[in-house]
């Protein structure tokens, strides 16, 4: 998911599906671990995507509190 779709989504969204992240990722270090895992790729894929719902939450975060800073 590209940045700019994840900006589109409201707060709640990015939080729900920044947990299904980490718990995909969970899952694919298990299947890494365990032999399992054919696509390692998968591994920096959900890592990436972690990261980026992070720092959009972390971003509006930051703008919430120039706005109160102003205001």
């Amino acid at each position: 998911m590209k940045p700019a779709e994840i900006r589109k989504l409201s707060d709640q969204e990015i939080e729900a599906r920044l947990a299904e992240a980490r718990e995909e990722l969970m899952h694919l270090r298990f299947q890494k671990v365990s032999g399992e895992l054919t696509d390692i790729t998968a591994l920096r894929r959900t890592r990436r995507l972690i990261a980026r719902y992070l720092t959009i939450l972390r971003e509006r975060e930051l703008a919430a509190l120039a706005e109160e800073g102003e205001a």
